[in-house]
């Protein structure tokens, strides 16, 4: 009955879904462009406050809850398990007061509407996964800007998504490449529920009345630790445990550098 609904509902839902990321192109671009950096933010914070909205069209919903006394005045890596391309627009919308940026793969800068514009011009980190230096050189230069300007950045350390829910192990270098540049950064696990059940059918239909879900965890500081390996499977296992999925087995450089 949920996949006839999805067939039924699922147009709609895309459609208000492009018809927001067609519109706020021209506004990102004006904001960017003569009003600068705050305003630009502010128009991507209203656009994926929409593109989350858009979930209820499908008789999804949305939770966020974050009962942790995270500081404004120190930067921030949020960590969190990568389920389907729906867990980017709650993510941002509430994350906004930390300017949290996305480490994106660089084929996304060109041809999305809105998207592609934001992460030319957000302050993210877009990266060439064919290209390893390349893919440094963008981390260590997020990694200063958030030095800077006191800003966070979310990381799928996975790699990819989980398609089923079931979540990979989690790779540490990126964290620790930003972590040479802003070593004050704080790690705050998220844990997502439900997004991968979304796009349990493909692209379409997708499901319906599902309840999507964003808990953020206790955070770490990586300097309690006594490597950045060890604190990034703290994190990791925080969201497993949270999720009752099976910890992870612990994990040396080269076990990853493997995987």
């Amino acid at each position: 009955m949920r996949r006839l609904f999805g067939i039924i509902l699922t147009p709609i839902h895309y459609i208000a879904f492009g018809l927001l990321l067609v519109i706020f192109q021209p506004i990102q671009w004006f904001c960017y462009r003569f009003l600068g950096y705050r305003a630009h933010k502010y128009s991507v914070d209203i656009l994926n406050c929409g593109l989350t909205c858009t979930y209820y069209l499908l008789g999804n919903r949305v939770s966020w809850t974050n009962n942790q006394n995270l500081p404004l005045d120190r930067p921030m890596i949020f960590v969190a398990n990568h389920q389907s391309m729906y867990d980017i627009p709650p993510i941002i919308w509430r994350l906004s007061k930390y300017h949290a940026k996305f480490i994106s793969k660089i084929e996304l800068t060109k041809g999305i509407p809105s998207i592609s514009y934001n992460l030319k011009v957000g302050g993210g980190a877009n990266i060439d996964r064919k290209d390893q230096r390349q893919s440094i050189t963008e981390l260590m230069k997020l990694g200063a800007r958030m030095k800077e300007n006191n800003w966070s950045t979310v990381i799928f350390p996975e790699g990819t998504r989980a398609k089923d829910g079931n979540m990979k192990f989690f790779r540490a270098a990126g964290i620790a490449t930003i972590l040479k540049k802003c070593p004050d950064a704080l790690l705050v696990p998220i844990a997502v529920e439900n997004s991968w059940k979304m796009v349990r059918y493909g692209s379409f239909p997708l499901d319906t009345f599902e309840h999507l879900k964003f808990t953020v965890l206790d955070p770490i500081d990586p300097k309690s630790s006594a490597t950045i390996e060890e604190a990034v499977q703290k994190s990791e296992d925080e969201i497993r445990n949270f999720l009752g999925q099976p910890l992870s087995e612990p994990r040396d450089k080269n076990q990853e550098s493997r995987g």
